[in-house]
């Protein structure tokens, strides 16, 4: 069932839970991610990064991820991830997404907050949901892939320059009228080298301040209490990606080690996408609070 990304976090916020929304960028990932949802019973988000068009282009995948949510037995949204430009959301739009993301968060605040504008006045008339982007989510060495460059929180003098200010926050979200916000508060993207030092207060803070759900990206290392804790104060949806990717491909080198069978691509696929089931349903448990 196709729905929108705010359908699922109002309630999500009502519910003190958060809603997984996983990169789908192979048909067996998404395949995997949808049984999983419909095991559990629960919502979830398929997305796409922009960052992935190197996998998959936008064009190709964006149906595939629309097939699916519109045949799924719970509410799916599909969602634009780390949109880049005001034309890149328009795209997703008119392809029939549901939710966009715009993230201008490296660029001035003035300007993220006159752009993503833009972006919410364009897909609001659509019926689509906007997501944004303030303060600097770390990326880890083994994670440039997925977009910027590689540091973490000792790189930095002081963290306040970096992690979402509450009172800024207040600010974007009332002048753009977004639907949803990513903060940044400790979280780190990739294969984690060191355990992210997360500002969990600050969550809280931003929750109390501008009450519209929060968004939390670079959930790597993150252990389940801290995200238990992270969802209690706010966060309603969680970008998942990395250890999702990695189960499956440790599935894969798993098949192809084992030379007690012939070695068929399709059934290495169909291990691939086993394991992206069973690791997004532990997430899921977690995010659902089962």
């Amino acid at each position: 069932m196709l729905v929108t990304l705010k359908e699922l976090l109002e309630e999500a916020k009502k519910e003190k839970k958060a809603v997984g929304a996983f990169n789908g960028t192979t048909l067996e990932a998404i395949q995997g991610i949808i049984q999983a949802a419909e095991e559990t019973n629960c919502p979830v988000i398929l997305q796409h990064a922009q960052s992935h068009d190197a996998i998959i282009s936008l064009e190709e995948i964006g149906p595939i991820l629309l097939y699916y949510a519109k045949r799924a037995r719970v509410p799916v949204a599909v969602h634009l991830d780390h949109g880049s430009t005001y034309e890149r959301c328009i795209q997703a739009v008119r392809l029939g997404f549901t939710s966009v993301m715009y993230d201008a968060s490296a660029k001035e605040f003035a300007d993220n907050i006159k752009e993503t504008k833009e972006v919410v006045k364009a897909a609001h008339a659509a019926g689509v949901s906007v997501e944004a982007e303030l303060g600097h989510v770390f990326t880890s060495k083994v994670g440039i892939s997925e977009g910027g460059s590689a540091d973490e929180a000792d790189d930095y003098e002081n963290l306040e320059d970096i992690y979402t200010d509450p009172q800024m926050a207040k600010q974007f979200a009332e002048e753009t009228g977004v639907d949803c916000l990513a903060i940044a508060f400790g979280t780190t993207r990739g294969v984690y080298l060191k355990e992210p030092k997360l500002d969990l207060d600050r969550v809280a803070q931003i929750r109390d301040t501008i009450k519209i759900p929060l968004v939390m990206h670079g959930g790597s290392g993150v252990s389940e209490e801290d995200y238990r804790k992270a969802i209690k104060n706010g966060i309603c949806k969680i970008n998942y990606y990395t250890y999702m990717n990695t189960a499956a491909g440790k599935a894969s080198k798993e098949y192809w080690e084992d030379t007690s069978r012939p070695l068929f691509y399709d059934q290495m696929a169909f291990s691939a996408k086993e394991a992206v089931k069973e690791d997004v349903k532990k997430a899921i448990r977690i995010f659902q609070n089962l």
